[in-house]
């Protein structure tokens, strides 16, 4: 057996990693995005969903998930019973029950349910756990917005405070998308009231980066501070979604604001309106900018040292140490498999073994790995090795290093090991 010890080059990391970066609305006249963009970001309307009691078409709201643009995309979804502006997402059938919609005219008007209504509540309750059946082990599903309650599923309905749910509903909400959902990621809008006594939920600021540390005590991260939350990232996602329409000055004019608010709130992706949405790019800040924040976002891995055997006999065993560093802001929030592998000429795993990690500990800073694979059984003659996180969805590796390395079939190959 032989041993060695490789660095590995460096370079910048990739636009297009998973769970992360943007997260682009789409439209129907949307042709295209002008940056990569690897998730989307779904509203969807509790009317459509359960148009019938107890009739829930998730399977019709997943096909939209199919478009030309976003059919590779992971998916962030928050559904709404009121959305300003629009119909009323509350179903007909629960209207016709009597359920109270009272009138507001701000931001464009609506019709805003009765929250505390007891066949509302039951009504919620029930889509609640359906909605858990269903996605809850969905592989393409990223993270999911707790959604359901105020002006756009917002937990707010600001001016008419009158009109929004009593601590009662919320608890209720909250507990049972918690019972629904223990496998993602969940978000809140806030850290007010019980949305604030959670070490495990994730948040997400909706006027990014204008009200997220502006000196009010009402903007995002001051409310996550009050309640304690502002370490949730090291274990749940912080998502948010830029101000609309103003990406250009935001990434050139503000670009300091940005970046500074970027970092202190540990963003891991922004959407659904986003920088992905405009044709800048022939402005060189913006596109700079804009890719400097994708690679800052959520995690970045650029691996440094490797050590391993790189000369062995059948039935030997490959050991295995990798250092590196997660150069973003945030870690991964899912368990992912890192797994290893043997290619052959044609850059084929003919042998596969998956690594104890747990990636969700890769905070920003230094990680490191150990393994020793099972007996090599493969005859003699030249492999790579490589290295793989394995996206369930695809079952097939997703994550990209921030290395000039060689990538094959979603493998990045680490070096060359000889059986003799």
């Amino acid at each position: 057996m032989r041993r060695s010890i490789r660095r590995l080059p460096s370079a910048l990391g990739p636009l297009d990693n998973p769970l992360k970066g943007w997260a682009a609305y789409w439209f129907p006249w949307l042709t295209r995005y002008y940056q990569p963009v690897s998730m989307n970001f779904w509203y969807v309307s509790w009317r459509e969903l359960e148009p019938n009691p107890q009739d829930y078409r998730f399977q019709q709201f997943e096909q939209r998930w199919d478009t030309a643009l976003t059919r590779n995309n992971h998916v962030v979804f928050r559904v709404y019973l009121d959305y300003p502006g629009e119909p009323t997402g509350v179903p007909q059938w629960l209207i016709d029950m009597g359920v109270e919609m009272r009138p507001y005219t701000e931001y464009g008007g609506g019709l805003s349910p009765d929250y505390d209504d007891p066949r509302l509540v039951q009504a919620l309750v029930r889509l609640i756990r359906a909605m858990g059946q269903y996605f809850n082990n969905h592989p393409r599903v990223a993270f999911v917005q707790l959604g359901l309650l105020g002006f756009w599923g917002e937990w707010h309905t600001y001016p008419r405070d009158e009109l929004f749910a009593s601590e009662a509903t919320q608890r209720i909400v909250v507990d049972e998308m918690r019972a629904a959902f223990p496998n993602k990621i969940l978000q809140a809008r806030t850290a007010n009231g019980y949305l604030g006594q959670h070490p495990w939920l994730g948040y997400h600021d909706d006027m990014f980066p204008e009200d997220t540390d502006g000196g009010q005590p009402w903007h995002f991260l001051p409310t996550l501070r009050r309640a304690g939350r502002d370490q949730n990232w090291r274990v749940a996602c912080i998502g948010g979604e830029m101000v609309p329409n103003q990406a250009l000055r935001l990434l050139t004019t503000d670009w300091s604001l940005t970046q500074t608010m970027l970092e202190r709130g540990h963003f891991t992706y922004l959407g659904p309106y986003c920088p992905a949405l405009e044709n800048h790019n022939s402005n060189s800040d913006y596109l700079n900018n804009s890719r400097w924040m994708v690679r800052r976002m959520g995690y970045e891995y650029r691996l440094d040292r490797l050590q391993w055997t790189a000369e062995l006999r059948r039935g030997q065993r490959i050991e295995v140490y990798l250092t590196g560093v997660n150069q973003g802001i945030a870690p991964f929030y899912y368990p992912w498999t890192v797994r290893m592998a043997l290619l052959n000429s044609a850059n084929q795993p003919v042998q596969q073994w998956d690594v104890k990690a747990d990636i969700r500990r890769w905070l920003p800073g230094e990680f490191s790995l150990v393994t020793l694979s099972p007996p090599v059984a493969l005859p003699r003659g030249q492999y790579q090795l490589a290295i793989g996180i394995i996206d369930p969805w695809r079952n097939q590796p997703r994550i990209r290093f921030a290395n000039a390395l060689s990538v094959a079939n979603g493998w990045t190959i680490l070096a060359p090991v000889r059986v003799i």
